[in-house]
């Protein structure tokens, strides 16, 4: 019986501490969030999104909810290219971009 009110325990801690994880990069774009003007997205509640930039996320909606992955890694590497970044170094930029969190949804 102890054993599973300890290992109850154990799923309880690790749901919250993935309730809790912060993220470096934007999980839709991958802009580093600490860049980010607004200082990231924002909830339904209007709190602070952890996991999206203000670009992707606005109010717990995407600011374009029908983009494709392939669409998205466009558009970075064009902004990318607008901001002087070299173009053979944008595809090393976006190519994590499918693994983020908002696009794991779509690999099923």
């Amino acid at each position: 019986m102890e054993e599973k009110i300890e290992y109850s325990r154990y799923v309880f801690i690790k749901k919250v501490r993935k309730m809790e994880k912060t993220y470096k990069q934007c999980q839709s774009c991958g802009m580093p969030l600490k860049r980010d003007e607004k200082s990231g997205g924002t909830n339904a509640d209007g709190s602070k999104s952890a996991k999206y930039c203000s670009h992707c996320y606005e109010n717990g909606q995407f600011t374009r909810p029908d983009i494709t992955v392939s669409q998205m890694k466009d558009l970075v590497k064009t902004k990318l290219k607008e901001s002087g970044i070299p173009g053979f170094l944008t595809g090393f930029f976006t190519m994590g971009i499918p693994k983020f969190e908002r696009w794991k949804k779509s690999e099923v």
